[in-house]
């Protein structure tokens, strides 16, 4: 089992897993876009923008480099706004190592091409190995270690099986897929379709309208 993994992006969602993946006893490598957010959480030990109350472990180390975040990591989680996964993989291209895998977590598509984020992420680190994640999974809710479950798709069921090992426990069940393409734009569209079901509450109409 590995040790070390690195996340990429310390919004609510980043903050999440990294605290999964330190109840999970691994080593974990947060980084900020910023460097005052990477040291603020450092003092703090608490993301308080984003899960306030929420207290992180000592294994949980708080980094504005990505050289420095990835290194001898051995699973790197990308979880950055949408809008910024394509300027970030770039950025982070160049301390990835061949075969290394990515795993995915943001939600949505590349705002200029349209394509799907692990399409974009895989164009920019052709060497690295991008895993989707995915699911009904609100980041307050898995820091306080309440039931979840989330989906990984990969190219082949033993990377799938791989991720799933390193997430599983307790309170986070990880279903396996090999349907990228549907997991990763069901992750998107749900956004969309969730807010057109509120437009639909909203105008006071009722459930067959939503359906």
């Amino acid at each position: 089992m590995i040790k070390k993994v690195a996340v990429i992006g310390s919004g609510s969602w980043g903050t999440a897993i990294a605290l999964l993946l330190a109840k999970r006893g691994f080593i974990v490598n947060l980084w900020s876009y910023l460097k005052e957010e990477a040291q603020r959480l450092s003092a703090d030990r608490e993301n308080k923008q984003f899960l306030p109350g929420i207290m992180l472990p000592d294994s949980i180390y708080c980094t504005n480099s990505m050289e420095e975040a990835v290194k001898d990591a051995e699973l790197v989680f990308m979880v950055t706004p949408s809008a910024f996964v394509k300027s970030t993989a770039e950025n982070l291209s160049s301390y990835i190592k061949s075969g290394m895998i990515i795993v995915n977590a943001a939600k949505g598509l590349e705002q200029d091409t349209q394509e799907r984020l692990s399409v974009t992420i895989g164009k920019a680190i052709p060497q690295a190995e991008v895993v989707v994640m995915s699911g009904p999974s609100h980041a307050e809710e898995v820091a306080r270690n309440l039931p979840t479950t989330n989906v990984i798709a990969a190219r082949t069921l033993e990377i799938s099986q791989y991720v799933q090992d390193v997430l599983m426990c307790d309170f986070f069940r990880v279903y396996t897929s090999l349907d990228m393409i549907g997991v990763e734009l069901g992750g998107a569209l749900k956004n969309v379709i969730a807010l057109c079901a509120g437009m639909s509450d909203g105008l006071g109409f009722g459930d067959n309208t939503k359906a």
